[in-house]
């Protein structure tokens, strides 16, 4: 798993499904599967089974769904 990836998907987990009441509940507002949250945040928690390399178009559903583009995701990960 790349440096990056492993940031991508802490970014995510730590800020934005926290937040919710549920990995459900976050994956049906975010257009995704219930099973990609659970990779999501396995890999941020630095579960040894999980090393999910977050796809692109995943990405940019859970960005349209919070209503920015996928260049102002990548610049908040740079804080």
């Amino acid at each position: 798993m790349s440096d990056v990836n492993k940031i991508i998907c802490n970014y995510i987990y730590k800020t934005w499904i926290l937040t919710y009441k549920s990995q459900r509940a976050f994956g049906l507002d975010h257009g995704i599967e219930e099973s990609i949250v659970r990779k999501i945040k396995n890999t941020a928690l630095n579960n040894e089974k999980s090393n999910y390399n977050i796809p692109v178009n995943t990405l940019n559903k859970i960005c349209e769904a919070k209503n920015i583009m996928l260049s102002e995701f990548f610049k908040l990960i740079e804080k």
